[in-house]
């Protein structure tokens, strides 16, 4: 990837919905760069404030869904940084609102034809898996969170492009 600056597809697991009582698990981000597209993922003790910045290097704007109101939130609370402060932040739930689509973004990727490989998994069932994986070692479920947190960031790339597809009709 080159030297110019980056989109950002950022999207988090946790263990709860309030940062009070709950940590943050996953922090999933595709790394955009023109037709480059590169997967980071800081898992459990990964999840540090430098680790995020460093991942989020050279970022010009972060792209989440609901993210103003759960994913950046929980991630000051938890890791005590603002990214709005040094990054654009744009929330595509709002940008989907404008367009009459509503719901979470499983329902939004619904109504707009994106394909998901796991089906019928949320984010209960991401911390179902997490606490597998901590309690028991088991690796497969840590694999199937992360594929769910990586269909999630890159989904949300998909759900970008579509939404200015529509704009343009």
């Amino acid at each position: 990837m080159s030297n110019s600056m980056f989109d950002a597809y950022l999207d988090i697991e946790t263990t709860g919905l309030s940062p009070v009582y709950s940590e943050i698990t996953v922090i999933g981000i595709c790394l955009v760069n023109g037709s480059d597209c590169r997967l980071v993922q800081l898992v459990g003790e990964q999840v540090t404030l430098e680790n995020l910045v460093q991942a989020l290097n050279r970022v010009h704007t972060i792209h989440t869904y609901n993210g103003r109101r759960f994913d950046l939130p929980f991630i000051r609370a938890c890791l005590d940084i603002d990214l709005t402060e040094m990054h654009n932040h744009r929330d595509l739930m709002y940008d989907c609102w404008r367009k009459n689509l509503y719901g979470g973004f499983k329902a939004v990727e619904g109504q707009l034809g994106i394909p998901r490989k796991l089906k019928g998994i949320n984010g209960y069932d991401a911390v179902m898996l997490w606490r597998r994986f901590q309690q028991y070692g088991d690796r497969a479920a840590l694999a199937l969170l992360l594929e769910y947190n990586r269909e999630d960031v890159m989904n949300l790339k998909i759900l970008k492009e579509r939404l200015l597809i529509i704009s343009k009709y």
